[in-house]
């Protein structure tokens, strides 16, 4: 079992290096570029996600002081659901027009 937490927290950190290197530098992974329309919202939405496997990792080895099963379950089920909703939300905004883009009536 405890291969499995380690494993969980291994894809939370890697999680929150990429949500790192997307809001400071606007880096998405190969595969997301296509689809990520809102690049902040993505970032965000990673760094949420990695910390909540994060969090639930330290607490399952009893690294941070115990709290209640209900703490562990519904806070780690808000940050978890939360991040995915920003990813999801990061993919399905339409693109965002510049001002230059706007149309005008010459009324």
């Amino acid at each position: 079992m405890a291969w499995v937490v380690g494993a969980g927290m291994l894809l939370g950190l890697l999680f929150i290096a990429m949500g790192t290197a997307t809001l400071r530098t606007g880096w998405l992974l190969p595969t997301a570029r296509r689809h990520v329309t809102r690049p902040q919202l993505h970032g965000l939405g990673a760094l949420l996600t990695g910390a909540s496997l994060v969090l639930q990792s330290l607490l399952h080895f009893r690294v941070l002081p115990g709290v209640s099963w209900e703490v562990r379950f519904y806070g780690g089920n808000a940050l978890l659901l939360g991040g995915m909703l920003l990813l999801l939300v990061s993919q399905t905004l339409p693109l965002r027009r510049g001002r230059d883009h706007t149309h005008h009536s010459d009324g």
